[in-house]
């Protein structure tokens, strides 16, 4: 099966095409239950297919987010299958938010598990955790390489409790997050117009000068809604690697559910007003 277009041209291209927003698809209880619908499989179901009927014909990536999913075991798995081929075939990308980390054949069965272009689970990208050392992933880079896809590994989140290991500094003085970034920035040297491996990158902790971001990849930013971050904020951020970012926004977006008119709406206003915060850096 030949490869797809590097995931770092597809992004790049959705991006400027649609916009650089992605949509995070989180079923979590409380969400379902303000949609008025049950917490099972059908609810599940329901909130999935209504979220990718709203939105992914206009934004460019879904983030769905696998944990929510797999809590209802083999059906939500089901469910999860369908709503990635579903998206993808609306045309949006599909980054799998599943956090994988681990060594040997055991990270090499999980980068079979979503980046294998034949697999169920197929994603355009998956999040990954670098803490088990940088290299122990290595087996998902070879992975994504060779079928066009990507990843998003971990780097400055935006979670508190982050700091007390990506702030850490090493002997030589470079903090572990930085330390990511600078892998990733060698991952993707040379790539046009955008390399395939990317970071995450919270919108929420203020002004990261300090680090490197421009390594020639995509800057996942959570934060954007709920959290706090706003669209106007990001350049604050980001500074000249703005136009990289995608930030993620998936409260914001889905309260506005089960409304397909209004998720719709609430999508288009943030794509227009992160569109808007790029174009004047």
């Amino acid at each position: 099966m030949s490869p797809l277009e590097p995931f770092g041209a597809r992004l790049r291209r959705a991006m400027d095409e649609r916009g650089p927003l992605c949509v995070g698809i989180d079923p979590h209880a409380s969400l379902l239950a303000e949609w008025g619908l049950n917490d099972d499989v059908a609810g599940l179901e329901r909130f999935s297919r209504t979220v990718v009927e709203a939105v992914a014909d206009r934004v460019a990536v879904l983030k769905p987010q696998s944990a929510f999913f797999e809590r209802f075991g083999s059906r939500g798995v089901a469910v999860l299958e369908k709503s990635v081929e579903e998206a993808r075939a609306a045309g949006a990308l599909v980054v799998m938010d599943a956090k994988r980390g681990d060594i040997g054949s055991t990270m090499a069965a999980y980068a079979e598990s979503f980046l294998r272009k034949d697999a169920p689970l197929f994603s355009d990208a998956l999040t990954v955790s670098p803490y088990l050392g940088y290299d122990s992933l290595r087996p998902a880079v070879d992975l994504a390489r060779e079928s066009g896809a990507g990843l998003f590994v971990l780097a400055l989140t935006s979670n508190p409790e982050g700091a007390e290991v990506q702030h850490a500094v090493r002997p030589d003085g470079r903090t572990v997050g930085a330390t990511v970034l600078a892998h990733l920035a060698r991952e993707n040297a040379g790539q046009e117009p955008l390399g395939s491996f990317g970071a995450v990158v919270g919108a929420t902790l203020g002004d990261l000068s300090s680090y490197d971001l421009d390594i020639n990849g995509p800057l996942l930013a959570p934060g954007i809604g709920a959290q706090g971050a706003t669209p106007a904020g990001l350049p604050a951020v980001f500074g000249p690697a703005v136009r990289n970012v995608v930030p993620n926004v998936s409260r914001g977006v889905l309260r506005h559910g089960p409304d397909v008119a209004a998720l719709r709406d609430a999508a288009d206003r943030f794509a227009a007003e992160i569109r808007a915060a790029v174009a004047a850096v």
